[in-house]
């Protein structure tokens, strides 16, 4: 445990900070698991429709360092090719 002042505010500010990245990674991969489910189901549309919500959220995950910036370029190609095979 932190003994000094500033690392208990440290300990304090890391925790806040993972709670956000957390969320933030929860929230894409529900979005990315909805957008593969859909495929699955053959609902291309709705597929279609969640796609800018999906980029927005791996975009936002890769600018604050959630996930890094080639992973989340890896994660936008493999979903708009898995709905591009489907579609055709």
């Amino acid at each position: 445990m932190p003994i000094t002042k500033s690392a208990k505010k440290a300990l304090r500010q890391n925790v806040r900070g993972k709670i956000r990245n957390l969320k933030r990674k929860n929230a894409m991969k529900d979005l990315v698991k909805q957008t593969r489910k859909l495929a699955a189901a053959q609902q291309q549309k709705e597929a279609l429709q969640l796609l800018p919500r999906l980029y927005k959220a791996i975009d936002k995950a890769a600018k604050r360092g959630i996930i890094k910036k080639n992973a989340a370029a890896r994660k936008k190609s493999r979903l708009t090719k898995l709905l591009q095979k489907n579609s055709a």
